[in-house]
């Protein structure tokens, strides 16, 4: 019994051990890999809308109801006229034929699914997935087997000198020294070994296999064998390269190099986006340009025909035909500077939403049609600079990088530790002289088995190599958390630029309102008074020309206010329009139009 217990006890190691060891192989996140994984979910859900009305500390307020209170600052007046709608001046009242009405929501949905930028940066995470793919397969299995035949006939040969010690005492070769030789024989010889190597996460490296030969011999003396082993190793580091942390780290840093290429594509489509949000507010602009152009023209145009016909009458002098004519060329080209201008602004629009059914040079004439959101905000600036903390992807690019570099750095650590390894083998023997199956027999008896135990140590003489990759990796960390501190200064820089730059545009907005107001009671008056003949068509022409700065003024302070609003959504690492709210809900004197969620 004692002796059966000693031949077996090392099987029974090995059927314990192996599925402990099996068991390392499935990989846990860490705890601080699930708290940066809750946050990464959370923020990635979170940068998708801005709510400007819920971070107004006060409900917002329409043109129609800020323009009175901006009045009392101004020089009141007794004369007033109707305000230009920024609706009459964005959009022509005869569109070409070939035109497209299209929506700030449609325009999103055209880059969305058509621009370059956004296609090249959705293929970014597919190759960072194949990256973890790479890290995860260093832990596969692998099966191997090998098979070989052999067949030797050899001649006698000489072999080593012997001296023959006896356990008998009364043998007659006692103290007898001798040579042996090896008799000329042949030996044919078939030699098989299949097994699997599994990598574990813990470092460790098992080898099963079962291994079996035969030898046959047909010269000299004739004999049969046949060998059979079940064999069992595994190597295991105590040190260096010891530990699940440090043997998956490369699959946690692939892991996080995904996560900031999943950032990186976000941000890429919210660049786009801001950018096609620009270029629309741009056409905007352009049009209204245009129409206030084509406006100047018209009453120029006008002003000339009533002056020729007044000279007809004899009620005007002749050089006031002249001037007329003047008023008419100078608006003339102007009127063709902002058809030039409008091209190039729907050129542009074009590029960034790549509709097939849009080339560059097509003649569709694209029409915005969302109408811009008139109304002020009081933020809270310290809650939108707190948003923008925890919304900017760049921000949240920067905690990644920075968690994996403290798991590179945790890695270069483990492996400044000197190289330290516990082998074990142990071999199930079995031997027949007839068959295979009397010697696989044997080795399931387990009565002959071979199995050892031992350590090696690896220690480099200085270890400055791997020291100076720790040092290089614990400043690169350094220096991410430097750049981290200087980009949240610059985020807040942002906010509050951006905050001023809106409630410029805001004020501009106002101020150019009331100047059209007064530029066209101004440009009414001179009219009136050139037809009682106290004014010459020069006064009139400079009136007029003052009248059409004030409206292409108000026009643009619009759309620097409607991209103010994007890059204050920008600046906080959202979008403007996803969703549509009615703003009936904010001001009763407007409504239907998009803002931000």
């Amino acid at each position: 019994m004692i002796k059966q217990l000693k031949c077996n006890w090392a099987p029974a190691v090995f059927v314990i051990v192996l599925p402990c060891l099996a068991g390392c192989n499935y990989y846990f996140d860490t705890s601080t890999d699930q708290a940066i994984n809750i946050r990464y979910e959370e923020r990635l859900k979170n940068h998708e809308g801005l709510s400007l009305q819920k971070l107004s500390k006060t409900p917002p307020v329409s043109v129609e109801k800020a323009l009175p209170k901006f009045k009392e600052r101004r020089p009141k007046t007794k004369n007033t006229v109707t305000p230009i709608k920024p609706e009459d001046l964005a959009v022509d009242k005869t569109p070409p034929e070939d035109s497209r009405q299209m929506s700030i929501t449609a325009a999103r949905a055209l880059a969305l699914e058509n621009n370059l930028d956004l296609k090249i940066a959705q293929i970014d995470p597919k190759i960072a997935a194949t990256m973890v793919s790479e890290e995860e397969a260093k832990f596969d299995d692998l099966i191997f087997a090998k098979a070989k035949y052999a067949n030797k006939n050899t001649p006698a040969q000489n072999l080593d000198v012997v001296k023959f010690t006896p356990v008998n005492p009364n043998s007659t070769l006692k103290n007898e020294t001798d040579k042996l030789t090896a008799v000329p024989q042949q030996t044919e010889a078939m030699e098989f070994d299949a097994g699997v190597v599994i990598p574990l996460r813990t470092g460790a490296k098992v080898t099963i296999s079962a291994p079996f030969d035969s030898k046959r011999q047909f010269k000299g003396v004739a004999s049969d064998q046949f060998q059979n082993a079940l064999r069992f190793s595994i190597s295991q580091p105590l040190l260096r390269d010891a530990g699940i942390s440090n043997n998956v780290a490369g699959i946690r840093i692939a892991n996080y190099e995904q996560d900031i290429v999943d950032v990186k594509t976000h941000l890429q489509s919210i660049r786009v986006l801001a950018a096609v949000e620009r270029s629309y507010w741009n056409l905007y602009v352009a049009w209204g340009e245009l129409d206030v152009r084509r406006q100047q023209y018209e009453n120029t145009a006008n002003n000339l025909a009533m002056v020729k016909k007044r000279v007809e009458e004899g009620l005007t002098a002749a050089i006031e035909i002249n001037r007329a004519e003047i008023g008419v060329a100078e608006r003339l080209e102007a009127l063709i500077i902002a058809e030039t201008t409008l091209k190039t602004r729907q050129r542009q629009l074009k590029l960034l939403l790549n509709d097939p059914k849009l080339n560059l040079d097509s003649p569709t004439v694209l029409i915005p049609e969302t109408q811009p959101t008139l109304v002020d905000f009081n933020f809270d600036r310290d809650q939108l600079v707190q948003k923008a903390l925890d919304g900017r992807l760049e921000l949240l690019e920067l905690e990644l990088k920075l968690a994996a570099d403290m798991t590179k750095i945790d890695y270069l650590n483990n492996q400044t530790l000197p190289m330290f390894m516990l082998d074990y083998n142990y071999s199930a023997l079995g031997r027949d002289t007839s068959s295979l199956g009397g010697a696989f027999g044997q080795t399931m008896d387990g009565n002959y088995d071979d199995w050892s135990v031992g350590v090696r140590m690896e220690l480099p003489l200085t270890n400055q190599l791997r020291r100076s990759r720790l040092d290089r990796a614990v400043q690169e960390r350094i220096q991410r958390l430097t750049t981290k501190q200087l980009r949240e200064l610059n985020v807040r820089r942002e906010i509050y630029d951006t905050l001023d730059q809106m409630a410029q545009n805001w004020q501009r907005i106002l101020a150019t309102r009331q100047n059209v107001l007064l530029a066209g009671v101004n440009y009414d008056a001179e009219l009136k008074q050139f037809r009682e003949g106290l004014r010459t068509m020069t006064e009139v022409l400079e009136s007029l020309t003052r009248l059409g700065e004030a409206q292409i003024r108000e026009v643009r302070a619009i759309g620097d206010y409607q991209v103010s609003m994007i890059d204050l959504a920008f600046a906080t690492g959202t979008l403007l329009g996803h969703s549509k709210v009615d703003i009936g809900d904010l001001s009763q004197n407007v409504s239907n139009s998009e803002i931000i969620r």
